[in-house]
């Protein structure tokens, strides 16, 4: 069954391309018709491009992986946010940290410097600072919660990447590419889609559209989780039935060898003492 279909895409706008001139020779297969001086991107191939993106996304999600989203123009940001946060997801819609993948140590040292600042705040340490000193510390906790606060939870680098508008974040694109990890991406008729694993041609500016696509994804995603979850809860079961039967098995041992040991005889009562024959009297 299709994640989205071609009327709920076609409401929402995806098929709004950019103008001729500032078109892609690349995204030429995915270009309906033009009306108006604007490329109208085939929708039907949009519906197929975002099946396949989101069960290869259900399935790294099935595995425990993370996803991270990337999405720093105006009209993405709170629509990836709401999204990501609403299946546990990393998400960066500030200002794309350069080397944030390629050169990952240094930023999981920036965010573990905001951990160390909350410490300050809650042993009482902060309190005997100067009154100058707690506000330089609070600016740089405020700007590193701003840029660095949604990935806190990213210990290790994603194992995907998923991109609102491959030009916007083109850094991010070249560092994962380098790093073979691999990335989705809502790709306009403006975009080079040569660097994209799972490219959805749609239009990457309206709201709308950003918004229905990442539903489906994040839909998919869920489910992903739930999968992963019901699965390790099926495992939990196995081990623990296996663990009984391991256990009852020496029980039963015991029980079949009190069972075949032969029972105790009574001891016998001693013989009564019969008395002696009396001798015949002599004649």
């Amino acid at each position: 069954m299709a994640r989205t279909n071609f009327d709920q895409l076609l409401e929402a706008g995806c098929h709004f391309g950019h103008l001729k001139r500032k078109w892609n020779p690349a995204m030429a297969p995915y270009i309906f018709m033009e009306r108006n001086g604007i490329h109208i991107i085939d929708l039907h191939k949009t519906v197929a491009k975002i099946d396949e993106a989101a069960e290869a996304l259900k399935q790294i999600a099935k595995s425990g992986k993370k996803i991270l989203f990337v999405a720093t123009k105006k009209q993405a940001k709170d629509i990836v946010a709401e999204k990501a946060t609403s299946v546990n997801m990393p998400y960066v819609i500030e200002r794309w940290p350069g080397g944030m993948l390629t050169n990952f140590p240094t930023i999981r040292k920036a965010v573990k410097k905001m951990t160390s600042i909350d410490k300050l705040m809650e042993d009482g340490t902060y309190s005997n600072l100067s009154k100058r000193e707690i506000l330089q510390i609070s600016r740089q906790r405020a700007k590193l919660e701003k840029n660095l606060g949604s990935i806190a939870d990213l210990t290790r680098l994603p194992s995907a990447l998923f991109v609102v508008d491959v030009m916007k974040e083109h850094i991010a694109v070249k560092e994962a590419n380098r790093l073979g990890i691999p990335v989705f991406a809502i790709v306009d008729t403006n975009s080079d889609p040569n660097n994209v694993e799972f490219m959805i041609p749609a239009n990457d500016d309206a709201k709308d559209s950003i918004e229905v696509i990442l539903s489906a994804c994040c839909t998919a995603i869920a489910e992903g989780l739930e999968e992963r979850k019901a699965e390790r809860a099926d495992e939990k079961a196995a081990k623990e039935q296996s663990e009984e039967a391991a256990d009852a098995k020496p029980r039963a041992r015991r029980a079949r060898k009190s069972d075949d040991a032969p029972a105790e005889q009574p001891a016998e009562a001693p013989a009564e003492e019969q008395p002696a024959e009396e001798a015949p009297a002599a004649e």
